[in-house]
């Protein structure tokens, strides 16, 4: 990523904070819509597991610039999910509904620059994600 991208997408994801609840619903709602296979391994409150996903994507989104600390965080989260029954190919079906939420979030100030910045940062952290959770598929 860019320096130029990584601001962008700190930027971008300060002015979705605020509305950080009805983000989260979208987000899910979106996921659960475009892959109604994944929902079973959501066993708790999605309100807390919304408020846990914006934790989680503030904390990435703020250490993009020290990807050195970010990534051990994000392959020992990965490798985590596999017990969940996360697989490979769910990555692709949460970086959209992300891309989906923040398009609804944000509006017109999702640009297309802003899109380009927000997939560079999600297939950066979801390549790593992969590669620790499911090594055999990865190589």
């Amino acid at each position: 990523m860019t320096p130029d991208q990584i601001t962008l997408v700190q930027e971008s994801f300060a002015k979705v904070v605020p509305i950080k609840e009805a983000a989260a619903e979208i987000f899910y709602d979106r996921l659960f819509d475009t892959a109604p296979r994944v929902k079973p391994y959501f066993k708790g409150d999605m309100k807390d597991q919304g408020a846990k996903l914006m934790t989680t994507l503030g904390a990435v989104v703020n250490g993009l610039r020290d990807l050195d600390k970010i990534v051990p965080i994000a392959e020992s989260l990965a490798i985590k999910h596999v017990d969940y029954g996360v697989q490979p190919e769910d990555y692709a079906d949460v970086g959209s509904a992300l891309i989906y939420t923040l398009e609804k979030g944000l509006g017109d100030e999702f640009t297309p620059e802003l899109e380009e910045s927000w997939v560079t940062a999600y297939t950066t952290l979801s390549s790593v994600m992969t590669a620790a959770a499911y090594p055999e598929v990865t190589q």
